[in-house]
């Protein structure tokens, strides 16, 4: 009787895009034998990703011209953020049963070296997911950008472009935890009353509105010549 071989599924850069993403065109999911326990060599782990990251930043990954990062390539898996779960291994760093996130790629099983992981500890009251969020790196470049660059404290008063986003989302929440008064900037109606209602914003504006420029001058008027305004921009804004 013959014994199946486990197969894995990963999504391959098939065509670059001029603009948005096509359904069926960019991207090509293939189906292949996946890695084994005795592929593995010292150091490495073979992980099986249970949720991949989504993030702004991987949409310029495409495009085939000089950035911060190589393009990804033709034929290659796309790249990416996952968070998985270590099946098999061969580093001590990281047994068999825990957590791990790293630059995975879009696939369902990975061999990885350790040192292209970190491990992750969910708090009581988390979920998985909050490793791509919250406590990833989208939370990281909030709360670093906000208290260490920005250095915010009670008092100050917060300006959140982007302020739906996953970034921006986080900043102001930090800031309203130190005791700043916040205004998030978003693209639509919908979007500001969550920022109100459910995060806490003091304040929230649509860009797309067309008083937007009387609007944000009015709810900025009185903080124009304070030295301890911060302006924290996730997206570019129509001038002002």
């Amino acid at each position: 009787m013959s014994v199946s071989t486990p197969k894995s599924k990963s999504v391959h850069l098939a065509k670059r895009p001029r603009d948005r993403i096509i359904p069926g065109e960019t991207f090509a999911l293939k189906t292949g034998e996946a890695p084994k326990e005795s592929d593995l060599k010292d150091g490495e782990v073979l992980l099986q990703s249970l949720y991949l990251g989504l993030d702004p930043a991987m949409r310029g990954w495409l495009n085939d011209k000089r950035s911060y990062i190589p393009p990804v390539q033709i034929g290659e898996v796309m790249r990416g953020i996952a968070v998985g779960i270590v099946k098999a291994s061969k580093s001590d760093a990281f047994p068999v049963g825990s957590y791990a996130i790293g630059t995975v790629g879009w696939t369902e099983f990975a061999i990885m070296n350790s040192k292209q992981l970190e491990k992750v500890d969910i708090p009581h009251n988390g979920k998985i997911t909050d490793a791509l969020g919250v406590l990833g790196i989208t939370g990281l470049t909030a709360y670093f950008g906000l208290l260490d660059v920005g250095k915010v404290k009670a008092g100050d008063f917060v300006v959140v472009s982007g302020a739906a986003g996953a970034t921006g989302s986080v900043v102001g929440q930090i800031a309203k935890v130190k005791g700043a008064t916040v205004l998030g900037i978003a693209g639509n109606d919908d979007k500001v009353r969550w920022l109100k209602d459910e995060l806490g914003f003091d304040d929230a504006l649509n860009y797309k509105d067309e008083d937007f420029p009387k609007k944000f001058k009015e709810a900025t008027k009185s903080e124009a010549k304070s030295w301890t305004s911060h302006w924290h921009e996730q997206n570019p804004m129509p001038d002002l």
